[in-house]
Order: structure tokens, then C-alpha cells, then sequence
């Protein structure tokens, strides 16, 4: 309702005589009847209001005065009626937040009753002043360069939706660690860097065996500040004598932290199950197993010599990382007569091809990473893998940030600053147990080295069953208990290993090599037939 539309009185003048001059106030709603006299006194009634005054005046100047004072008052009572109608526009303040603020102020007097609440909130507050403290850039980008299917890639999409927009992640794959390393190594060799190359990344996969390496060359750089990170504070003592190296990569409990596990798992065992039952042999237990004659040309192994002189040390009882061959039950030479027989029942040495033998049925047995075995045993049928009894070697994938500030470079897109601020949160992320539900990721999870693997049946109903006494890709505790990860040796002993390997005698040509041989060979005899036709 609007001023413009409320009712507004009109005087009319009335009647006048000599003493008194009357005027009536005409309004829609009541009528009132307004009397001025000579005597100046004013009162006012329920219906009229009377002037009286003591010195005469002429009727003009006294209808002239009734009409202003009408008006004044007709004015100030349609006022009065506006500001009546505009409150009750007006809300009144909201009861809802009085009482909200009521019920706060006595819940805060509640708390400062209460002893334990207070103490809650000292926690949160030390709590949030601890997270205050940590310094976190707006937006910062993280580049990682991994192994091809070392993690699944819904681990990208999760570690995006944790942090948000102020991270700008760029993720790229490599087909073998051998790649990263290449990468690494070549810009320092160089003395140029390529902003594509892994070492402008800010963190990167590096295999156990390459770690050594990497640290003695400076291709690495050590991590800062660990003190103040979870992950590192949640990671077990095993984890942390392992990792701690010096500047020539040698193990040194005063070293400093060069990296860190995201997965891990053993060497490993499979073999195929029918064949085995068809000719009613013993199933593989152990490592001694692989000397039976019966298997003599019906294993593959991978090429490395640390896992081949390896398991003939398991085989004698010794350690994996034996630095002296003198030290073992019979010397060196014994060492080297048990490689020798090995070397002979084994058909293939390849770490490329020693799974498509097993697969092909040229092998019975394969000996391997149990990276590579497990995906492809599940491929197959009738296919067991098991951890030998007296244990085996421990492989290793880890974190590290390259030395990329050592290089200078004035490309756009070269990494000359430091880390990135987030490569501690990307660490923790995939050190997260949610990260290995399911059995996603060909490797165990690095807190599983010593705690206790609990399976829920949930996750591995209606999933083929694969017979192996890994749970969740761990051995059995009392096997795990006798693995080893594998350590750094020194020169003297590298020398050795080069020396055992070279006195034994070769095993025949592998597989991809025979078959080469063999389309060489066809292919020469094929050809000077060719020739006498056409001559």
C-alpha cells in the first residue's frame, strides 16, 4: 500500500458566527467536527477540537488560521498511519538464529564447565596450527614418469579428486626401468636437458637394483624434511635401515633418505600342474626342488645374476647377499659346482621371453618376478606359484626425485627449481592401504613387509582362484620371516659374482635366439633356389 492511496481528511468549514468559527473534517472512514474560538484553547476530543482566544480577530484571519492548523494536523495523522502500516512490512528479527544464539551461548558455558571438552579442543587447535604451519602453493604442477602398469590409473584420477584444482598433474609411462634410467643418465652425460626427459620430472620410478647406481652417480637427489611427514613416520624399521644410504649408495644408518616404496614383492616359483600330475611328480616346495633330474631342460629363469647365484646360495643355506664366498659351506667352489648343475637343468635364461616358454609348454617351471609371473599364471589354467620354503629375494619399486637442478637449462618446461610441493602427498597417497583393496596392483603394499595380511572374502569372491601360498601377494609369515631384500655389494664381491658366472658353462642358445638362428638358416637355403630359377 502505497502513501498515494491512503484516505487523507478534508476540512470543510462548517459554520461561523461572531464568537466561533466551525470546520468539519470530512474522512472516508469518521467524520470531526473542529471548533475555534476566540478564547486560544485548544482541547481535543473524541470527535472535535475546540480554540478558543482573548484578543479579537477578523473572521478571514481566523479561517485562515483553522485551514493551516487542519491541514497540519490532517498531515501528521496520515503520517502516523503510514508508519503503523510500514512496520507491519517489517519482519521482526529472525527467533530461529535468537535461539540458535541462545543455545550457543549456553552450550558455551557448558564447555567451559567441562574439563574434557576443553581438552578436545586444545587437540584440534595444536591439530590446526600443525596444519597452518605446512605451506602449500595455490596451484603446482607434479609430473610423474612411471613404470608401464605399476600402479593402476584410477590412482591418478583419486589423488586429483583429493587435492583438487591446485594441482596440475601430468603422468607418463615407461616400458622398462631400464628406460628411466636411460633417461636419467643421459642429460648428465650430456650436460643438456630435455624438458621431456624423466629427469625433468619431479619424481620417478626406480627399480632396488638401480638405486645403488643412481645414488653413487648423483642422478637422484636425497629427500628433505621427512621428520614432518606421515608416511615416512608410518613406514617400518626395515624400510628405513634399507633406504638409508650414503652419498656412494652403500647402506648407512647415519645416511640420509633417497627414496621411497610404493610396491614390492618376491621371487617366486610357478609351475604347471598337469604336467606335473600327468607323470605323478612331487609338487615344487623349495628351491633344492629345481636340481630334481626329472625337470633337466624344463625350467626357464630370468638373467640376472644376483637372482641366479642367489638361489644356489639359498639352495647351500646362505644368505642372498653373502659378501664372501668363503664363508659358505664349502667355499667357493662349491658354490660354483652347484651353478654349474643348475645352469644345466635350466633350458632359458631370458627376462624378456622366460614367461612365453612357460606359456608356449617348452618349459614345466618358471623362475621369476613375482610381477611378471603372477598376472600371467592367471592367464593360464592348471598353473601353481609358490615362495620357496627357506626363502627368497624381496624386489623393490620405489619413489625418488631426480637431480634435475644440477642441470641448467633455459627451455620452457625444464625443471631447474626444487620438487614439487606435493611429491610428499603424492608418496603418502599411494602408500594408503585403500590403494591395494581388490588386488589391483601386481605388488604388496610396503606396510605389509611386517604387519599381518588380513583378506576379506568380499573382495575375492567370484574371482578365479589361483592355487599359491602368496596372500594378497605376501608370503606366509614364517616364510617372509627367512626373505631378504636385495642389498649393495662391494666391488670385491661384484667380482666374484662375474667370476662364477663366467667359469660355468653357458646353457644353449634361448629361445628367441634359436628361432632366429633357424629363419637365418631357412632363409639361406631358400634363397639359392630362388637364384637357379630365375637363372
Amino acid at each position: 500500500m502505497s502513501l498515494l492511496s491512503l484516505s487523507l481528511p478534508i476540512p470543510i468549514l462548517h459554520s461561523s458566527t461572531q464568537n466561533s468559527t466551525s470546520l468539519r473534517i470530512v474522512n472516508p472512514k469518521n467524520s470531526s467536527t473542529f471548533h475555534f474560538h476566540k478564547k486560544l484553547k485548544l482541547s481535543i476530543l473524541a470527535s472535535a477540537v475546540t480554540v478558543r482566544w482573548n484578543f479579537p480577530v477578523s473572521r478571514e484571519i481566523v479561517r485562515r488560521i483553522a485551514v493551516s492548523t487542519i491541514v497540519f494536523l490532517s498531515l501528521g495523522s496520515t503520517l502516523f498511519a503510514f508508519s503503523a502500516f510500514a512496520s507491519t512490512q517489517i519482519h521482526p528479527r529472525d527467533t530461529c538464529v535468537t535461539q540458535l544464539q541462545e543455545e550457543q551461548e549456553s552450550k558455551g558455558t557448558r564447555v567451559e564447565k567441562s574439563e574434557n571438552v576443553e581438552d578436545v579442543d586444545e587437540e584440534l587447535q595444536a591439530a590446526f596450527e600443525k596444519w597452518k604451519s605446512k605451506t602449500y602453493a595455490l596451484t603446482v604442477p607434479l609430473r610423474v614418469v612411471s613404470l608401464s602398469d605399476s600402479f593402476p590409473p584410477v590412482w591418478l584420477k583419486d589423488f586429483m579428486r583429493s587435492q583438487g584444482k591446485r594441482v596440475k598433474l601430468r603422468s607418463e609411462f615407461r616400458q622398462s626401468l631400464q628406460d628411466i634410467f636411460h633417461e636419467l643418465c643421459l642429460p648428465l652425460q650430456k650436460g643438456k636437458i630435455n624438458a621431456k626427459s624423466a629427469l625433468a620430472a619431479d619424481v620417478v620410478t626406480l627399480g632396488d637394483t638401480w638405486l645403488s647406481y643412481a645414488i653413487e652417480k648423483r642422478l637422484i637427489e636425497p629427500m628433505d624434511g621427512l621428520e614432518d611427514q606421515d608416511w615416512f613416520e608410518n613406514l617400518s624399521e626395515k624400510w628405513k635401515v634399507y633406504l638409508r644410504r650414503s652419498d656412494e649408495g652403500k647402506l648407512d644408518s647415519n645416511g640420509k633418505i633417497w627414496a621411497a616404496p610404493y610396491r614390492w614383492g618376491s621371487i617366486v616359483i610357478a609351475y604347471k600342474k598337469s604336467e606335473f600330475q600327468k607323470r605323478k611328480m612331487a609338487p615344487i616346495e623349495d628351491w633344492a626342488d629345481l636340481w630334481r633330474p626329472e625337470l633337466a631342460g624344463k625350467i626357464s629363469m630370468v638373467d640376472s645374476p644376483r637372482e641366479i647365484v642367489g638361489a644356489v646360495l639359498r639352495y647351500m643355506g646362505a644368505s642372498y647377499n653373502t659378501m664372501d664366498m668363503s664363508e659358505v659351506a664349502g667355499g667357493r667352489e662349491a658354490v660354483q659346482k652347484n651353478l654349474a648343475s643348475l645352469v644345466k637343468q635350466v633350458r632359458l635364461f631370458d627376462s624378456c621371453h622366460y614367461l612365453k616358454a612357460f606359456g608356449a609348454g617348452d618349459v614345466w617351471v618358471a623362475v621369476g618376478w613375482s610381477n611378471d609371473v603372477i598376472p600371467a599364471a592367471k592367464r593360464l589354467s592348471n598353473i601353481a606359484v609358490v615362495v620357496p620354503n627357506s626363502g627368497a629375494s624381496l624386489w623393490a619399486d620405489f619413489w625418488a626425485i631426480p637431480a634435475a637442478s644440477r642441470v641448467a637449462t633455459d627451455q620452457i618446461g625444464g625443471r631447474v627449481r626444487g620438487p614439487s610441493p606435493v611429491v610428499h602427498q603424492w608418496i603418502e597417497f599411494c602408500l594408503q592401504a585403500e590403494r591395494f583393496k581388490g588386488d589391483v596392483v601386481p605388488g604388496a603394499s610396503p606396510n605389509a613387509l611386517e604387519s599381518p595380511i588380513k583378506v576379506s572374502e568380499e573382495l575375492t569372491e567370484g574371482r578365479p582362484k589361483l592355487e599359491t601360498n602368496l596372500i594378497a601377494g605376501v608370503p606366509p609369515s614364517d616364510i617372509l620371516a627367512k626373505c631378504e631384500l636385495i642389498e649393495p655389494l662391494p666391488e670385491n664381491t661384484l667380482s666374484e659374482y662375474r667370476w662364477l658366472i663366467n667359469s660355468v658353462q653357458k646353457p644353449e642358445l634361448s629361445l628367441a635366439k634359436s628361432l632366429r638362428n633357424r629363419v637365418v638358416s631357412l632363409a639361406h637355403s631358400f634363397l639359392p633356389k630362388v637364384q637357379s630359377k630365375v637363372a
